[in-house]
């Protein structure tokens, strides 16, 4: 095929659309109002990381002189930095209307968001209290002067740039640090059955008087500052630290990488801004992104709730899935048959009841577990802690690098190591991002193995939102191949033979073209061909020139992509064959699922990787075959209800305009839908 820019999205523009699907949904006014506040959140805190991610790689490619249109999808580098600036100032505009019409529709349901201007004497007192008490000990005010370093600005705060005015001395300006420490939003007392919130901002511009009070000043005013970093981490090369101490330094090395955009009050005098760009160090390049008077939207996804359930989303009650009992040993029921668990619908407790019964059973002798984001409080960190303290050989791999989520998992290495478990910090080169564990228990004078292969992280946490697959199984065939996969961690110059996973970074390209020729044969020889898909991502142009291939050959595909998608579908003559929606909605689609039709015997793998270059190539992943015929049926259903969804659905095309999928359909709101189907079954 011609490589031509036409045939591939850009990649990181692909990902400003899908955060413009993040902003549809804090803009719809379907979605319960405090609901739509968190995915204004969301919308900023995903465009935080990235600014820090993605814009940042494509800076260094720009500043190493290169035109990067190989790597970007036929786009140069500096001409892709100057179209992510403009969109994204477009995206922050349409972000501050949407504000707008939720703090009117706020104040209809007597919820008021004040500022500094609007304190009377009712909350005055309440208000001065709550700034001695809670934040002038921990407040952090720097004095800016041009003959004086500024210190490195943290990218996680916002800082408030103070300027105090006088006729007779110089002007003096300062920078007050609004701490992720510090609760952004403060509820003030109820008046009159109406709800009051202030920003911890605003508190701090009604008390400058009280922080500035021993300089002379004839007016003072504060507008805020925001600078985003460079994420990416820089190892040094000193041969005697360890990976954990070098990780470490590198992660606090990350407050100081380069400003990759600065965002600032519109309002604020030009010579202010001048004099911060100055000390900071900011240049042409740098994406300068003009807001409002408030930053780190992504403090709204902790928007206090008030107790009005009514603005919020109906909790789910997670599900027991049919014929597993946490009351009842697992291994004996999974000896039996597989089950699958698909959270949040299902209750994550069967992960954790899992390990926790491998932990006290006296005849389970190993355990092997990958990890990649642990939750801040993990019962799975503490499951296997509680093993080695029972005499099992316990083994984790566990992913330093995931990405901002370093420090949590040094933490609890540090822990487990202490704890005498044989550590694995990834394998050199390759990010550890497969999902999986298995355990070895002595049953008649053998080892029995039984274990777990998922679709994401084993993270209580992110399990109540995150839509994920489980497959639990006792399954010699597929464990034994498991086991093979904690040999590599051990022995990484040893390449082992699967028959039944798929595993990156030395199978899956050559395994899933073998599984698209198939279908490709099918189709060409008039027979039933089709793929079903569904991932996060696809920005592999390998794989998109296969899925072309396939498309031009006859074979369907339905592709279900949450986030970036750099192939174009619906062009005839490449891609008319492939039709691509994207479900953004109360939870994040994290499943990974791929169905190739195989004569209408369907093969049927749940995979921890998208379809992107890392993932093939750079990482250790495992996509698992799916063996027993009713889970293979489950499966095909719940792709069927995504892909019928009509509520939440968006078409993806050439335009990539977004557009909601509409039909005369019954109205089909996939996750939802999916609740109910697990519903109904278990009421037979």
């Amino acid at each position: 095929m011609t490589k031509d820019k036409n045939i591939y999205i850009n990649r990181e523009l692909s990902w400003l659309k899908f955060n413009e699907r993040v902003l549809q949904e804090a803009a719809d006014k379907d979605v319960p109002l405090i609901e739509r506040l968190r995915f204004l959140g969301i919308f900023s805190n995903n465009l935080d990381e990235f600014f820090k991610v993605r814009y940042a790689t494509v800076k260094r490619i720009y500043e190493a002189g290169k035109g990067g249109k190989s790597e970007l999808g036929g786009i140069k580098a500096g001409d892709l930095l100057e179209e992510i600036t403009k969109i994204v100032i477009e995206q922050q505009s349409y972000s501050l209307e949407i504000l707008d019409e939720i703090d009117i529709e706020l104040q209809n349901e007597n919820i008021y968001v004040i500022n500094e201007t609007e304190i009377d004497d009712d909350h005055h007192e309440f208000i001065k209290n709550y700034f001695y008490q809670e934040i002038s000990p921990a407040l952090v005010v720097i004095m800016l002067n041009e003959d004086v370093a500024l210190p490195e600005l943290m990218d996680i705060s916002a800082y408030l740039t103070v300027k105090m005015s006088s006729k007779d001395e110089k002007d003096q300006v300062a920078l007050i640090e609004i701490s992720t420490a510090m609760d952004r939003f403060v509820v003030l007392p109820s008046k009159n059955g109406s709800n009051y919130i202030i920003m911890v901002d605003d508190i701090l511009r009604y008390c400058l008087d009280d922080i500035f009070n021993i300089f002379k000043y004839d007016s003072i005013s504060a507008h805020m500052i925001k600078i985003t970093r460079d994420g990416e981490l820089d190892f040094d090369s000193d041969l005697s630290k360890s990976f954990i101490d070098k990780l470490s330094e590198s992660v606090k090395d990350r407050q100081s990488g380069a400003p990759v955009r600065f965002v600032y009050d519109m309002n604020i005098e030009q010579k202010t801004l001048n004099l911060l760009l100055k000390l900071m160090s900011i240049e042409e390049k740098e994406s300068l992104i003009p807001g409002g008077r408030y930053h780190n939207r992504r403090d709204y996804m902790s928007f206090p709730s008030l107790g009005r359930t009514d603005l919020l989303y109906a909790k789910i009650k997670p599900l027991p899935v049919k014929g597993l009992s946490l009351e009842e040993s697992i291994f004996k029921t999974i000896a039996k048959k597989d089950y699958l668990v698909y959270t949040p619908y299902h209750t994550f407790s069967y992960i954790v009841k899992f390990l926790r019964e491998a932990a006290l059973d006296p005849k389970v002798k190993t355990i092997k577990i990958t990890i990649y984001r642990l939750a801040q409080i993990s019962h799975v960190a503490s499951s296997l802690i509680n093993a080695a303290k029972n005499g099992k050989k316990v083994t984790v791999s566990i992913e330093l690098r995931a990405r901002f989520d370093e420090a949590a998992n040094i933490n609890y290495a540090e822990q487990m190591q202490d704890e005498g478990i044989k550590m694995f910090f990834g394998v050199t080169g390759l990010k550890v991002h497969c999902k999986m564990c298995v355990i070895e228990r002595e049953e008649d004078y053998k080892l029995v193995r039984y274990g777990f292969i998922s679709t994401g992280n084993f993270n209580e946490s992110t399990a109540k939102i995150y839509t994920d697959f489980t497959l639990m199984t006792a399954s010699p065939k597929i464990l034994k191949e498991v086991n093979k996969v904690f040999d590599f961690f051990e022995v990484n110059y040893k390449i082992n033979r699967y028959k039944h996973l798929i595993t990156s970074p030395h199978y899956t390209k050559s395994k899933l073209f073998g599984l698209i020729d198939k279908e490709i044969e099918c189709a060409k020889n008039g027979k039933p061909a089709y793929i079903k898909l569904k991932m996060n991502s696809i920005s592999s142009y390998k794989m998109i020139d296969k899925l072309y291939e396939a498309s031009r050959a006859g074979v369907k595909i339905q592709m279900i992509v949450r986030g970036i998608c750099c192939l174009v579908p619906g062009i005839k003559g490449m891609s008319e064959n492939i039709e691509i929606i994207s479900i953004v909605d109360k939870f994040l689609e994290h499943t990974r699922l791929y169905i190739f039709s195989n004569q209408n015997d369907p093969k049927i793998y749940i995979s921890s990787a998208d379809w992107m270059t890392r993932n093939i190539d750079n990482r250790v992943e495992v996509s698992c075959p799916i063996y027993d015929e009713d889970i293979k049926v489950e499966l095909k259903h719940l792709f069927d209800i995504c892909w019928n969804d009509n509520v939440k659905a968006r078409i993806i095309n050439e335009n990539q305009d977004n557009t909601y999928r509409r039909n005369n359909n019954p109205k089909v709101r996939a996750q939802f839908d999916t609740y109910k189907y697990y519903l109904n079954n278990l009421e037979g």
